[in-house]
């Protein structure tokens, strides 16, 4: 705005490049400033955010800890180095020793820096807490500079904006040849300043065609151009602001939907899609409880397929998952929406049944096991054929747990098992 102007002696002129090297010195200082600031409060931030989702997934990691399901940790984890704000994960066991260790980024584009966040991973067990390992998130300074640079970049031209007005300012008040106009000038300036009013322009009531009216002319110019460039950042804003509000939605659902995947590999088997022990046995409980409440009985069904070993030592443990599958869509297909079926062990598995007595439930069983000897399965040409041994318990309206329905079922199972397999037991 004011390359064209031109002090009339030498040490106007002087003053000027001293006042305009100061003014690149301060701008360039108070940038740096307000970069530095911003960029530690994001990282501030996404330390919040990193340790916001260890709380998430604790849970859930040292669930999969405790079952020693590998794969069940590998999904989570895998999970987890998708998230934008996470550049690696660590899992350590309860020595020291890594377990898995995954990152975003390659050795060849190895981020600035890197910093994290660590938890410790428990399981209670009878009321005590058993140490199981290490939790550590990682992100880094590329994820920090990502979010600081759109805001530093409007934040900069502000700066520039002021400080060049401040500058020009400056100028006008060192020039004393120009006394009584530059007053009138600075004046004009401060009512467009005081009033807001960018439509308003400078109109001095004595000038002539020298630099001040060159400054006359380029500060209405400047006028105009902040007219302009306001209606424009008002477009801008808004429309950035529409955007924001969007994207803020987007990844709301986005981990609205990730928190519902999280929550079905923390509660369900990964092959079969069961429920996993832990959750069987919690859901199960709630059940009984209400059973009882309301006076009526529940039955209990301990599963094992018979010489399982023996599958997957003939076939290979393809086939043998393949069988658990197999087995498990059988069962669910003759079971009503009420009841419920997990996974309680390698290939056993446990069914429980509301307002079911000890008759009814030794029925199922029985249906289950005649359907189960009488299908086969085809995988990649080989015909594969299986038997299972049941055994049954009911609490026949006393109270009682399900873990005491469970011992007593598996008893019977066991009597099955030494009768010779391919049997119900009650």
């Amino acid at each position: 705005m004011f390359a064209s102007y031109r002090s009339p002696n030498s040490l106007s002129k002087k003053m000027m490049r001293v006042i305009f090297s100061i003014y690149l010195f301060v701008t360039c200082l108070i940038t740096s400033m307000q970069f530095l600031t911003e960029y530690l409060k994001t990282q501030d931030s996404i330390s919040d955010e990193l340790k916001q989702l260890q709380e998430t997934v604790q849970g859930p990691v040292s669930t999969s800890l405790w079952q020693y399901d590998q794969t069940q940790l590998d999904v989570l984890v895998d999970g987890l180095i998708k998230m934008p704000v996470i550049e690696g994960v660590d899992v350590f066991d309860k020595h020291g020793k890594s377990m898995i260790s995954k990152r975003s980024y390659t050795q060849a584009s190895l981020p600035l820096s890197i910093f994290e966040t660590k938890s410790k991973l428990y399981w209670t067990l009878n009321g005590t807490r058993v140490f199981l390992g290490t939790l550590v998130l990682y992100s880094s300074s590329e994820v920090v500079l990502d979010r600081v640079l759109f805001g530093f970049f409007l934040i900069a031209i502000t700066a520039m904006i002021k400080l060049s007005i401040l500058f020009g300012l400056f100028i006008w008040a060192f020039d004393r040849y120009l006394a009584r106009p530059l007053k009138e000038l600075m004046q004009q300036v401060n009512e467009v300043q005081s009033s807001k009013n960018t439509r308003k322009r400078i109109n001095l009531s004595h000038i002539e065609n020298n630099e001040l009216s060159q400054l006359q002319d380029h500060m209405n110019t400047m006028l105009f151009s902040m007219e302009r460039d306001r209606e424009r950042l008002l477009e801008d804003e808004k429309s950035k602001r529409d955007w924001l509000e969007e994207a803020v939605t987007k990844r709301t659902k986005d981990l609205q939907v990730l928190n519902e995947k999280l929550k079905t590999l923390a509660t369900r088997d990964s092959l079969t899609g069961t429920l996993n022990r832990g959750s069987f046995f919690d859901t199960a409980n709630h059940l009984l409880e209400l059973s009882q409440r309301q006076k009526l009985p529940a039955s209990f069904i301990l599963i094992d397929l018979d010489y399982f070993k023996n599958i997957n030592d003939t076939y290979g443990h393809f086939v043998g998952d393949k069988v658990l599958i197999h087995f498990t869509d059988t069962v669910q297909s003759m079971i009503r929406e009420s009841d419920l079926i997990g996974r309680v062990g390698g290939e056993e598995f446990a069914l429980f049944l509301p307002n079911t007595g000890l008759d009814n439930a030794f029925k199922l069983a029985n249906k289950i096991r005649k359907v189960v000897v009488d299908s086969t399965l085809e995988v990649d040409g080989e015909t594969v054929m299986y038997t299972v041994s049941l055994g049954v318990a009911s609490s026949e309206l006393k109270d009682c747990s399900v873990i005491e329905l469970f011992k007593v079922a598996d008893l019977k199972l066991y009597c099955a098992k030494d009768k010779g397999r391919d049997r119900v037991e009650k």
